[in-house]
């Protein structure tokens, strides 16, 4: 593996950041909700915020509409439907997301919302996508996102109050057509500015003889009896590493919030190869939604190493490896839940795995053009969704226990000849100039990949006399389905090398992955 610069000389201020392997799905059937006997509340905020843009500090307004059920029995689920988050940033924002050939700005939001009854708090992420808009010459600029919302159920008397709290908003410059560009997406971090308010959504009385909460709800945060979001309601989950101390310099697995992931007697591949950790999201079109990939861990072989010039004299080094999912000794991502709303108010919960069901391969190659390398990448993989759990609007459907994908996730391949077959290609790119820090994506530091996939028809799904594959299918299965994902720094645990946060390291004590990515849109 000595062949990638950006390993051999690695800056200290790299982090682990990379490409995943593997895609996730979230599966919604088109079951009609059951009719609610309360009737709806309709909210429209308008609330004025503070978003760090590059140049600064921007006061901007989110705009918030949804429509709440007027009132609530104990112990019942609620969840908001229309739920709509509108962002209005003004024309010195806008500079800062101009980057060349970018004609259009795509956004993914992620509102944390406060959520009080009596004494007990808690909070929810509401998710929203929204569609590319064309970045103005000049002026503000309007961003309108909609997509999934958690229930919450209160669990006594009183009244839930639900409070707009801080606004996360992944922006993605593209082309005229919407497309990537290549330009990095920015991460804007956006708090409400005070309001005698404080951000007040909506109060839903809960319980026969329900009354407002007497003062103002606590701030966000967790307590025992809090009311909680419905089981399967999608979480972000946020990367980081292992903490470290004088006595385990760099850190340990235990404790973390991923699957263990390291060489075992029943592991495939030797301690000379490598180990990481993914994440990241998948678009499901049909739904206008994405789910989230939880951190999963991929074990990977290099098989052999080429080194030729190309026509342009240019010095290529090509990496191939092989590689597969693990979890608990199977070629698999561990089971996850997401939460998806049909129709845009009908909630549908669903339990998968990903399987794998033949072989990763791994292309690797380097070019050194001068002092600087250039490196491509192409992971290809046959993976299978599973489903294993299905809850519509609260009711479990069975779904039985041979419920997957007839057949793997197809990519269009751009090399068929040589990879016939049914497979997910996700594509990744990244750059060194001397001296500097990688950018993009490498094979050891890591980095985003990126593809597309045909979700198809399902199987097996509904026991005795009912069949749900035709549900499922309609609802989720077709083309067009965007996915980003994020691998970790890899450990190879061979040769570990240890550290902490502010030297990049690569292994845990115990031999995991050092780094745990975060998902990125």
């Amino acid at each position: 593996m000595t062949g990638n610069r950006s390993a051999a000389s690695r800056p200290s201020r790299v982090r682990a950041r990379s490409a995943a392997i593997a895609a996730f799905v979230v599966l919604a059937a088109m079951v009609p909700a059951a009719a609610s006997a309360a009737g709806p509340q309709k909210i429209d905020a308008e609330l004025p915020y503070v978003c760090a843009f590059p140049s600064g500090e921007r006061a901007s307004t989110v705009r918030i509409s949804a429509e709440f059920p007027d009132r609530a029995e104990r112990g019942e689920a609620i969840a908001p439907t229309g739920v709509t988050t509108t962002l209005e940033l003004p024309a010195e924002a806008v500079a800062d997301l101009t980057a060349p050939q970018a004609a259009t700005v795509r956004a993914a939001t992620r509102l944390t919302v406060g959520v009080a009854q009596e004494e007990a708090t808690a909070e929810a992420v509401w998710h929203g996508i929204a569609q590319p808009v064309a970045l103005p010459a000049s002026g503000p600029l309007t961003l309108t996102a909609t997509g999934e919302v958690p229930t919450v159920t209160g669990r006594g008397d009183g009244a839930l109050r639900f409070t707009a709290g801080d606004l996360a908003v992944d922006l993605t410059p593209g082309a005229a057509d919407g497309t990537d560009v290549g330009a990095p997406s920015l991460t804007v971090s956006c708090s409400p500015a005070q309001t005698p308010e404080g951000g007040l959504l909506a109060t839903v009385p809960v319980g026969a003889d329900a009354a407002e909460p007497s003062g103002s709800p606590s701030p966000p945060g967790t307590s025992p009896g809090a009311p909680e979001p419905a089981p399967g309601t999608p979480r972000d989950r946020q990367g980081d590493r292992a903490p470290a101390t004088a006595e385990n310099p760099a850190g340990s697995a235990a404790g973390r919030n991923a699957p263990p992931c390291a060489y075992t007697e029943e592991n495939p591949f030797g301690p000379g190869s490598m180990n990481a950790y993914i994440t990241g999201y998948n678009n499901v079109r049909k739904q206008k939604g994405a789910s989230l990939l939880p951190v999963s861990c991929v074990l990977l072989e290099t098989k052999e190493m080429l080194a030729e010039p190309d026509e342009n004299g240019n010095y290529v080094v090509t990496i191939k490896a092989v590689g597969e999912l693990h979890h608990e000794g199977r070629k698999q991502s561990p089971p996850f839940r997401s939460t998806f709303l049909t129709f845009g108010f009908v909630p549908t919960t669903a339990t998968m795995v990903l399987e794998q069901t033949g072989p990763m391969t791994v292309d690797f190659a380097t070019t050194y053009v001068g002092a600087d390398i250039v490196a491509e990448t192409f992971i290809r993989v046959p993976l299978r969704l599973r489903v294993t759990d299905l809850e519509v609007n609260g009711v479990s459907l069975d779904v039985g226990s041979g419920c997957r994908t007839e057949q793997p996730l197809r990519s269009t391949d751009p090399d068929p000849a040589n990879h016939p077959g049914d497979h997910l290609v996700l594509y990744g790119k990244g750059e060194q100039k001397y001296g500097e820090d990688a950018t993009g994506y490498m094979l050891l530091t890591g980095g985003p990949l990126a593809g597309e996939a045909t979700i198809p028809a399902f199987t097996g799904c509904g026991s005795g006399r009912e069949n749900l594959d035709r549900l499922l299918t309609a609802s989720v299965s077709g083309p067009g389905n965007h996915i980003k994902q994020i691998q970790g720094q890899t450990c190879t645990p061979s040769v570990p090398v240890f550290g902490d946060e502010n030297s990049a390291a690569q292994c845990t004590e115990d031999l995991q992955p050092y780094v745990i990515p975060v998902a990125e849109r």
